[in-house]
């Protein structure tokens, strides 16, 4: 189904229209061969990065495309209904860059144009082995030692480790709770950042995530992004951005199962008609669509609330909890309208629905997406 959206230029409609070009023409043909050998598409990367796809929301200064958030989701959206790797691979590209796009040094920020660019790609290390959503406990440490630091610890569930060119980094230079953790951005290159072996998935097989162990890597003091104690609150600031763009996959996903889904039933015939024509399948599909509706006006919301300067951290939690929950109800909803077929690999739902159970973890679970809309709605 064509989606009928309300975009704000001429000029979002044509890089929609670029997108859904490169969905259709770049990423659907490559995802099954991609997926069943577990095969990163770095290579797609880059084509997306030539093509202005890897910078959208950064301003056209600093080497992006100046876009609007709520015509960036659009695209990831765009994405993920032809191969979902690839859309949460430019979600956290754009967190990666993120520190330095708001905190950088100037000497920093002359590189953004060449990240943005996607020539080079980048990770995001946040999380740790021994807790993900406690970002304030983590314990990886970086020591002065002169012009440099000295960073030992283990991060856990890495996006792009061992594939990236370079490695957001949050860190504990100073005591303990959020006041003591710090930003670096280190180069893959870098002595002692380690990627370990991927770790073997339910989904996104094309697109593992493995540990980064850091034994005593050596990190310059220029790579410090913003002041000493302040990476804290840059992780927070690109996590509200992010579950925005894991929102936005998540519609994209469940866009396409309703679509397959739709098209399967007006096709298979059962007692002498179309699966579509009993009421009882026809409702299912009506509700799928809702929903996904639903959760696309969501994000947008949102993401129209951060445009517009304003505060959307809660609005973004919402978006993210609805929209993966969204997609894993539509997906699951998709495989049983299939039947027998929805769970084999020939048909794309089987994929579809392994991989909509991921969304509702990463870039927080949902359990701390609800902890975050209680405690608004419960402040003083």
């Amino acid at each position: 189904m064509t989606v009928d959206r309300i975009l704000p230029t001429e000029e979002a409609a044509e890089l929609l229209g670029l997108a859904r070009d490169l969905a259709q023409g770049e990423l659907a043909p490559r995802v099954d061969d991609h997926e069943q050998r577990g095969e990163f598409p770095r290579e797609i990367l880059r084509t997306l990065g030539r093509a202005g796809m890897l910078g959208l929301p950064y301003p056209e200064s600093d080497g992006g495309s100046g876009q609007p958030y709520e015509v960036y989701l659009q695209v990831l959206e765009t994405f993920a209904g032809s191969w979902l790797a690839v859309a949460e691979a430019v979600s956290v590209h754009v967190l990666s860059c993120f520190p330095i796009a708001v905190a950088g040094t100037g000497r920093q920020r002359k590189t953004l144009p060449e990240l943005l660019g996607g020539e080079l790609l980048g990770a995001y290390a946040l999380s740790e082995p021994q807790g993900g959503s406690d970002a304030a406990g983590l314990t990886t440490t970086a020591v002065r030692d002169g012009d440099e630091y000295r960073v030992t610890g283990t991060k856990a569930w890495i996006t792009h480790a061992g594939n990236a060119d370079f490695y957001s980094i949050f860190c504990r230079t100073g005591g303990p709770g959020p006041d003591g953790i710090s930003c670096l951005v280190a180069d893959a290159g870098t002595p002692g950042l380690l990627p370990q072996a991927p770790e073997r998935l339910m989904g996104l097989r094309s697109s593992p995530p493995a540990q980064i162990v850091l034994d005593d890597a050596r990190i310059g003091v220029d790579r410090l992004v913003g002041a000493e104690g302040g990476g804290f609150r840059i992780a927070m600031q690109a996590l509200d951005s992010g579950r925005l763009g894991i929102a936005a996959c998540a519609v994209g996903l469940a866009q396409a199962a309703v679509d397959h889904a739709a098209s399967y039933a007006k096709q298979r015939t059962q007692f002498g008609k179309p699966l579509a024509a009993f009421q009882g399948l026809g409702f299912l599909l009506a509700d799928m669509a809702t929903q996904v509706s639903a959760a696309r006006a969501l994000m947008l919301s949102a993401a129209r609330l951060k445009d517009a300067g304003r505060p959307f951290s809660v609005e973004a939690a919402k978006a993210k909890l609805f929209a993966t929950d969204t997609a894993m109800r539509v997906t699951t909803d998709a495989v049983q309208v299939l039947g027998g077929y929805g769970y084999v690999s020939d048909h794309p739902v089987e994929r579809w629905f392994r991989e909509a159970k991921v969304l509702q973890i990463v870039e927080g679970t949902n359990q701390i997406q609800r902890l975050v809309i209680a405690r608004d709605l419960t402040r003083s």
